[in-house]
Order: C-alpha cells, then sequence, then structure tokens
C-alpha cells in the first residue's frame, strides 16, 4: 500500500502518515509546556521539525510510526497516535499525545484502538506496549481502558534515557477483551 493512501479511520477521526502540512500544528503542540511534559519535554521549532522527520522516516523505512490524528469534525491535526519502535526501544509501542485541547474527549483510546487492530493485524505484532512516564496518570487510564497492564520497568534508548512504566498485553489477550467488548 502506498504510504500516502494509507489511513486508518474510526469513528471520529481520520489517522494518517505524518505529512508537511502538519508541522504547525505539530510545533504549536510540541511547544505546550503541559501537553509535552510527559514525553520529552518542550521542542523548538527546529527539533519539532526533526521529529516530524522521524516519524516520516520511519514510515519509508519500517513501514510503521506514529500516524496524524485528524479530527473529522473539523479538519484540525490534533495529535499523534500509532506504532512506534525505534532502534533500542523496550517493545513494539502503540503510543499516544493528543493536542490539551481534545483531552478528555476518549481520542487518544478510540485511536489507539483502530492502531492496536492495526498493528496486530496488518504488521503481524504479537504484543503491543505503551511506555508511560510513572506520574502520567491520563495515559495509564488510557491503557487500562485498552485492556493493557502494567508489566514492569524499563529505560528508555539514548537520547532520554528517561525510566518508565511499560504496560501491555499480548495479541491473544487483546483479542479476548475485543472479543468481549
Amino acid at each position: 500500500m502506498a504510504l500516502a493512501r494509507l489511513q486508518l479511520e474510526p469513528p471520529r477521526l481520520l489517522l494518517r502518515v505524518p505529512r508537511r502540512e502538519d508541522f504547525e500544528a505539530w510545533a504549536t503542540f510540541m511547544a505546550d509546556e503541559e501537553a509535552t511534559r510527559h514525553i520529552g519535554g518542550l521542542q523548538p521549532r527546529p527539533v519539532a521539525w526533526r521529529g516530524v522527520a522521524a516519524m516520516v522516516g520511519s514510515w519509508h523505512l519500517q513501514g510503521d510510526a506514529m500516524f496524524s490524528v485528524i479530527e473529522k469534525a473539523s479538519g484540525q491535526w490534533i495529535g499523534r497516535v500509532g506504532p512506534w519502535q525505534p532502534e533500542g526501544w523496550p517493545g513494539p509501542e502503540v503510543g499516544w499525545s493528543i493536542v490539551r485541547s481534545r483531552w478528555g474527549r476518549g481520542y487518544a483510546t478510540e485511536a489507539a484502538t483502530a492502531c492496536i487492530d492495526w498493528a496486530f493485524d496488518t504488521l503481524g505484532w504479537d504484543e503491543v506496549i505503551h511506555t508511560i512516564a510513572a506520574e502520567n496518570d491520563r495515559s495509564k487510564a488510557v491503557a487500562a481502558r485498552l485492556g493493557s497492564r502494567y508489566l514492569r520497568m524499563d529505560r528508555l534508548p539514548p537520547p532520554s534515557g528517561a525510566t518508565a512504566e511499560v504496560w501491555g498485553q499480548t495479541r491473544a489477550e487483546w483479542r479476548a477483551t475485543r472479543a468481549r467488548a
């Protein structure tokens, strides 16, 4: 499938590979101290640019990375959610980060659900993890709603080197949870 056409469509969202046009919203998001507190902190525009470029590059190098999250009702870029497994990462992750103005609407859970389905069905993953800062109760709640559980503490690779809680589940556990829903 051509990356330009790759998209997932949960009910209220459009998930697609990041584009150049996403950069302004991405940079604004990365300049929000509260929104970035648990994902490495503030990033000046040049660093945010490298972050977008890393996601696009990952899509081309290994066929996965975070999707840009577009709110269907407004057409606005509202975050990044998706499969992410850079070199040295603690495992195959589906991560999420949504702009603060859209917190509390269930968008992270909705987008992550679509991405976990895609990771298991299309990428063939056997497990999925979520690396979460110990003090990030909002993300732990999203992980729990997804059916994930705390697995262990781990360290993220350089340059971060931060310690994070690792939450997750296997494909079989995901399928069992989805069958009950």
